[in-house]
């Protein structure tokens, strides 16, 4: 079944057996600063039908921040409301931050519209793959992304990387002019880790197996998850997947993110 509203797409798909709406392609700045962000910076949004206030998960799609495209998380979506939203990806026109400002902007409409589509406005984490990891860490540990936006970091109920460099990005960092081996680690203030702090929402870090994914990347996240515990950050998780790279890794996240969520929004 397919409908129009409000000229967005509405279309009526079946999952695990329950119906949900994908509202899709919804621009989240207006108007947009350029042609670029005016293609990539849309959302789509999954409702389970009759949604009310559930809770919400803002997905980042991976790709280096110079590939890729938006697309819903392979999970299990029952009794969730399920935002992916596309951003700008760095080229010799677009440098950064941009892909930062937009992800931080398509997360400042979802606290402002998400109650439209049924989910709770208190209850928002942020998540994404690889790159989208970074950029769901980077928004939600640095305040200054936020702010412009009149939302705290803090106002999310979550954060959930999946195998995401929380080190400065590769990509960063060449727009930054650096010019050292890729893997050299540096942790400037574009750095995830470079905001480790007790007070920041609770931290889910999933990565593959040591063995087969992202050189380093399983032991900076490691050293992420020591630092916020050493900092007494409240809440924070820590999983590594056996026999997952960094590609089988996304789908493998799933339950890990749903347990994370349901433990997160349980009444204490």
């Amino acid at each position: 079944m397919k409908r129009c509203l409000f000229g967005l797409a509405i279309l009526a798909a079946s999952t695990h057996a329950d119906e949900f709406t994908i509202t899709a392609d919804v621009p989240y700045v207006t108007p947009p600063a350029d042609v670029h962000q005016a293609e990539r910076c849309k959302l789509d949004i999954s409702s389970p039908t009759g949604a009310r206030d559930l809770p919400v998960l803002v997905f980042f799609h991976g790709g280096g921040l110079t590939g890729g495209a938006k697309h819903f998380p392979e999970m299990d979506r029952a009794g969730l409301v399920v935002v992916t939203a596309g951003y700008r990806l760095l080229k010799p026109e677009v440098a950064w931050p941009a892909p930062a400002e937009d992800a931080a902007a398509a997360v400042a409409w979802v606290f402002k519209n998400i109650q439209g589509f049924g989910g709770d406005p208190k209850r928002i984490f942020v998540s994404g793959h690889s790159a989208g990891g970074y950029l769901c860490a980077i928004v939600g540990m640095d305040a200054r992304w936020l702010k412009p936006h009149g939302k705290s970091n803090l106002d999310l109920a979550g954060i959930i990387p999946v195998s995401a460099q929380v080190t400065t990005h590769f990509a960063v960092k060449k727009t930054l002019g650096d010019t050292g081996e890729q893997y050299r680690p540096l942790i400037t203030p574009e750095a995830p880790l470079y905001h480790c702090a007790a007070k920041l929402p609770p931290v889910c870090l999933i990565t593959g197996d040591r063995k087969i994914e992202f050189p380093c990347r399983v032991e900076e996240n490691e050293l992420m998850a020591i630092s916020l515990r050493t900092l007494k950050h409240p809440r924070t998780e820590f999983h590594e997947l056996p026999g997952k790279d960094h590609s089988t890794v996304a789908p493998a996240a799933a339950p890990f993110v749903r347990q994370f969520i349901a433990t997160v929004t349980q009444p204490r």
